[in-house]
């Protein structure tokens, strides 16, 4: 939905609702906008009755009839008055607006002029946002619960970009504590059961075929390694570098807990909050009074022992992220992490920052499923499904898509048999087979992708008219996906507009009408090959030529 006439409309329904003498129970502030719920309902729709009615003792229906009537008159004077078909009250109290056939090809216009950048916008102001993900210890190559996070982080910020904001991108490489310990002693102990010596596995030590290989290469290649644990680290991290670079998602910074802790910030971030009066001492152990900022409970940052908790470093890396001057952070976990939200908000608000402009979003798990049956995953046992092996199968612009095509709230099955399909079955090749089509029907008209009609108001079917306003929606299924921060709505429209394409296509003949139709529905199709590539582009999916 553009700006333009957004702002044009909030104007007309405040102008009716003064009319009417229903503005004292709102403000213009109040007035929502978005596309209409179901066909035949309009284009775009408001709830502001329903917001009034308890404040107005009216039925919500009651005073949308009223508003109707209002904003009609209202609308009489404005400028537009030529893009509105009609204004109905439906529903339940729904204000719906019908957008008249000449806002639309003004639309397609404005997409053909300004092709990929057509719903770029200003709206993030350049603003500085990190979006930390992935994240994952570097002891095992890449889950398919990684690659889930991947997906939606990589999206989610070339979004963000699109609209405007400055998102970088960050990996937080948790490269020392336990679990690095655990990496190094297994394959230390690898490699002595290599060398022919009687020691047993524990069950606790990683056991995929990974810690075999890395032992095998320190044997046949007689490596002297002094530090297991930083060498097997520092070879899965390549390993992992590589598969996000074949996965086509790159970082701007790898940040490392070890350095972090070398560099003194977390005693230096401890100091601040100790100034401020937000640690104590109990029981031999520093705490942390995160119940002040709204947690439960609180927390432990030092053990009595010495050590650190997971808070500690957390709380330093944070008070960095907002130090290197971001004004929003967005991190995205696993479900595991769910419970450490708060304290991490907290932990945010003590340090000065408004804890609103931390987001943290769990992407739930991912099932990969093979001849209809689930795959059980343990990274310690070394049974999972991983990124490589789904690239390897199904291909990079299949595996990235399918890890959105579900919000992230919400637990994703990944079937392999459908995503292997070249039908329509496979909502990949669904929308690049609608892209390749396209440019196959322009290159047999022998035009370029900017041939522009100057007729464009030929396009009066139902079916070409329903396939702008499925183009006209893609900025608002944007800003969905922002407000929102989950990508998920982009994978659905773009499916939708497939689907619409096709139905037009399969009820009318682009080539082979008369000269200005042909031309005027080359445009139409050209204008579609725009919002799929663009929307596409977004996603991180190629958008073939041929198929």
């Amino acid at each position: 939905m553009e700006n333009n006439i957004e702002l044009a409309l909030k104007d007309i329904i405040w102008a009716g609702l003064k009319e009417a003498g229903l503005d004292s129970f709102c403000c213009r502030e109040d007035i929502g906008l978005e596309f209409a719920p179901a066909p035949g309902f309009g284009d775009i729709s408001s709830n502001v009755c329903m917001r009034l009615a308890k404040s107005a003792k009216k039925a919500p229906i009651a005073i949308a009839n009223e508003l109707a009537q209002k904003t009609g008159k209202a609308l009489g004077s404005s400028p537009l008055k030529k893009y509105i078909s009609e204004i109905k009250a439906q529903g339940a109290g729904f204000i719906n607006f019908y957008l008249a056939p000449v806002y639309f090809w003004e639309e397609l216009q404005r997409i053909l002029d300004k092709k990929q950048d057509f719903a770029r916008s200003d709206l993030g102001k350049t603003e500085k946002v990190m979006i930390e993900f992935v994240s994952a210890n570097p002891t095992g190559p890449l889950s398919v619960a990684h690659a889930r996070q991947a997906a939606v982080g990589d999206a989610l910020a070339n979004i963000m970009c699109y609209l405007g904001f400055d998102a970088q991108k960050e990996y937080y490489l948790n490269d020392e504590g336990n679990q690095i310990n655990i990496l190094g002693n297994s394959v230390k102990t690898r490699l002595a059961q290599l060398n022919g010596e009687k020691v047993e596995f524990p069950e606790n030590y990683y056991q995929g075929d990974y810690i075999v290989e890395m032992a095998r290469e320190i044997k046949d290649k007689k490596l002297k390694v002094e530090d297991f644990s930083e060498y097997a680290g520092n070879y899965i991290l390549e390993i992992i570098k590589q598969e996000l670079k074949d996965f086509h998602v790159e970082f701007a910074c790898w940040f490392s807990q070890k350095e972090l802790r070398k560099s003194g910030k977390i005693e230096e971030a401890f100091k601040y909050l100790k100034e401020k009066g937000f640690l104590y001492e109990q029981d031999g152990a520093l705490w942390f009074k995160s119940t002040q900022f709204g947690d439960d409970k609180d927390r432990v940052v030092i053990k009595s022992d010495g050590s650190y908790t997971y808070l500690a470093p957390d709380i330093a890396y944070h008070r960095e992220k907002y130090r290197r001057g971001f004004k929003r952070v967005i991190n995205i976990w696993g479900p595991d992490h769910h419970g450490y939200i708060s304290r991490l908000k907290a932990a945010v608000a003590a340090l000065g920052q408004d804890p609103e402009t931390l987001s943290v979003l769990i992407v739930q798990l991912a099932s990969i499923f093979r001849e209809g049956k689930p795959i059980e995953m343990s990274t310690r046992r070394g049974q999972y499904i991983t990124l490589r092996e789904v690239l390897d199968e199904v291909g990079v612009d299949v595996s990235r898509f399918f890890f959105m095509m579900r919000r992230t709230s919400s637990h994703l099955n990944f079937d392999l048999e459908t995503a292997k399909k070249q039908t329509p079955e496979n909502p990949v090749y669904y929308i690049q087979y609608a892209y390749a089509r396209i440019s196959s029907i322009l290159r047999q008209a022998g035009l370029s992708e900017t041939a522009v009609s100057d007729e464009l108001s030929l396009l009066k079917e139902k079916e070409e008219i329903d396939l702008i306003r499925k183009l006209w929606q893609f900025a608002y299924i944007l800003k969905v996906c922002l407000k929102t921060l989950d990508p998920y709505m982009l994978t659905v429209y773009l499916q939708e507009a497939a689907e619409t394409f096709h139905k037009f296509y399969d009820c009318h003949r682009v080539l082979g009408t008369d000269q200005a139709l042909t031309a005027a529905r080359t445009s139409l199709i050209n204008a579609t090959r725009i919002v799929l590539a663009t929307g596409l582009g977004l996603l991180g999916v190629s958008a073939p030529e041929r198929m």
